[in-house]
């Protein structure tokens, strides 16, 4: 009997490894995104995907009404025979990995840039969770909120995005002493990986981009299999005693001091 885990931002380097990942371990996946059902579906090689905009989500009762409704509509089918009787696998994951990064300098943030990232990063993650609690009580399932290494430790220009991932993190605590007997809630934390988003913004760059690999003790970049691995750890019946925890997969970067000789 084939259990479930929901997904968010699908098609996303991380988002895509985090779908193969769960897929590979026999979960049964559904992805959720906002770009079109093709390239999302033979990205991520998701079984259902749910085409849904987070800031929509976010905007209303019926939007979020309406995208639990793309989402409920596939758990039902995933069900098997037993014995006579129809079981469900049930909704057993949810990883709140979709993100929103706004970037610019204190001056120049807007009321609609901090709108944005707060709904998508933080409002959208605690709305889904909220909903979805009768299925992953029902499953003894777990959340796992994708945060960053920007929570604890950033740079000028990531205001906004620091400010929403840190409240994340503290949302994540925050749910574990509630939800602990019921649901567990984690959250990884990672720092620079090999996606598609990062290698863009380095086009061109190639010293930097290496640079920015030996700053991180271990001496490169992350892949987003090694974010999935964990992922697929924390909702393990292994990780059973983990709750409210955030696991640093950052290579060793938090913990390296940057000061002058």
């Amino acid at each position: 009997m084939a259990e479930v885990a929901l997904i968010t931002g699908a098609a996303g380097g991380l988002g895509q490894a985090l779908c193969r990942r769960f897929r590979e371990s026999g979960y049964r996946v559904i992805a959720l995104d906002r770009v079109g059902l093709d390239c999302a579906q033979d990205a991520a090689g998701c079984e259902v995907f749910v085409e849904a905009d987070l800031e929509t989500l976010c905007a209303s009762p019926e939007g979020l009404a309406s995208v639990l409704e793309r989402i409920r509509g596939p758990l039902s089918p995933m069900t098997k025979q037993d014995g006579g009787n129809k079981q469900d696998g049930g909704l057993a994951v949810l990883v709140n990995n979709a993100a929103c990064q706004v970037l610019g300098p204190v001056e120049a943030l807007s009321v609609t840039d901090w709108q944005r990232s707060l709904c998508v990063n933080v409002l959208a993650p605690f709305l889904l969770t909220q909903a979805l609690l009768p299925e992953l009580m029902r499953a003894r399932g777990s959340v796992i909120n994708i945060t960053s290494v920007h929570a604890k430790l950033t740079k000028p220009g990531f205001c906004c995005y620091a400010t929403s991932k840190a409240a994340l993190e503290g949302m994540t605590r925050s749910m574990a002493t509630e939800l602990g007997t019921r649901v567990r809630v984690n959250a990884i934390a990672p720092a620079a990986f090999a996606t598609p988003m990062l290698e863009a913004g380095f086009a061109g760059r190639d010293e930097a981009l290496r640079q920015l690999g030996e700053m991180h003790p271990v001496g490169r970049i992350g892949q987003p299999e090694e974010v999935a691995e964990c992922a697929l750890f924390l909702a393990s019946p292994g990780a059973g005693f983990i709750n409210g925890a955030v696991l640093r997969v950052d290579g060793g970067i938090s913990s390296r001091l940057h000061d002058p000789l």
